[in-house]
């Protein structure tokens, strides 16, 4: 916590703090769906399958994937398994999540 004088004698403190991070490039993105494997991951909140479902039922009217391949997260308060993330990125090409409360 970091904290200054006003100018007029009074302390102010900054309850934010200081966060340092490190930034991560953004991932290349295809050029185009069509042929590309799909990776669907639910996160397993209430209403993510559902809307999931329905986008990438949308998504394949429009676009020619090669595959959809279904996934879910064990709980939606924890982290993917990370042989879980290792499965998608090896039998997939791009992945679609969302939250759906």
């Amino acid at each position: 916590m970091t904290s200054q004088d006003n100018g007029r004698g009074v302390r102010v403190y900054d309850p934010r703090g200081v966060v340092d991070a490190e930034a991560t490039p953004l991932a290349a993105r295809a050029a185009g769906l069509d042929g590309l494997r799909l990776a669907v991951l639910d996160n397993s909140k209430w209403n993510a399958g559902k809307l999931l479902r329905r986008i990438s039922s949308q998504l394949s009217d429009e676009i020619r994937f090669a595959e959809v391949n279904h996934y879910c997260k064990e709980s939606f308060s924890k982290n993917a398994a990370p042989a879980l993330i290792d499965e998608i990125v090896a039998g997939n090409d791009v992945v679609l999540t969302a939250i759906g409360d």
